[in-house]
């Protein structure tokens, strides 16, 4: 499987996000943007030529980048056929959700006292529920990532936010073996809303109760689809 001409038309529009001093750090930062928004599912070759095109970086600034995202576990490099964005194992996912589960609930945990600045989260949160009205489960899929991403921002630390962009575009490989997205995605989208909910009553810890058992529903519903689709593809 390799790029798209619509995936690569879409990174040619992020070629002005680069400027006159584009680095390898900016050009990663735009490919795992496009993976956490599941332009490039797993198992997709990424060619330096077309992408460095379209981005409009030398092979020598895309190679970095390329090497930055391998080591964020999201690319893999076989060796005389080129980089490829990577097929996630089960344990991936049930690593993925660990990691969740002690910055997420960290976060709501460590917010201090009301009121919390939480429009970014309304804003997802209305995404989300304005892509199922239009049948857009990609779209409530890459809502749903936003959420979170916003939720984890309210802990207000960098370094945090860039773990957890890794973390989620990395969770959205597993997303892309769901037969059903719609299963998968919409049952979340009332629990966001009550997340949200929570945190608009300044009630952090009603809020981390409600994270806390989402997270592990979501881990059990995802972590059983994602085995069966696996064994499936290797019979």
């Amino acid at each position: 499987m390799g790029t798209t001409e619509a995936e690569l038309s879409a990174l040619a529009d992020d070629r002005a996000l680069l400027g006159r001093t584009s680095t390898a750090e900016r050009v990663a930062d735009i490919l795992r943007s496009r993976i956490a928004e599941g332009f490039f599912p797993p198992g997709t070759r990424l060619s330096e030529d077309s992408i460095g095109g379209a981005l409009g970086v030398s092979r020598n600034t895309l190679r970095e980048a390329f090497r930055l995202l391998t080591h964020e576990r999201l690319l893999i490099h076989q060796l005389n056929r080129g980089v490829f964005v990577r097929v996630l194992a089960v344990g991936d996912v049930a690593d993925i959700y660990q990691v969740r589960r002690l910055v997420e609930c960290a976060v709501v945990r460590g917010l201090g006292e009301p009121p919390f600045t939480l429009g970014g989260l309304e804003a997802a949160v209305a995404a989300g529920e304005r892509s199922a009205r239009e049948r857009a489960w990609k779209g409530v899929s890459t809502a749903n990532i936003h959420f979170h991403r916003e939720l984890v921002a309210l802990g207000g630390s960098p370094r945090t936010d860039e773990l957890m962009r890794s973390v989620l575009a990395e969770l959205r490989l597993a997303f892309h073996v769901v037969d059903d997205p719609r299963r998968l995605h919409e049952p979340y989208l009332p629990r966001n809303r009550e997340i949200l909910a929570a945190l608009q009553a300044g009630d952090s810890a009603g809020a981390e109760a409600l994270l806390t058992s989402y997270l592990d529903d979501s881990y059990q519903e995802l972590v059983e689809v994602y085995a069966r689709r696996i064994a499936a593809q290797k019979r």
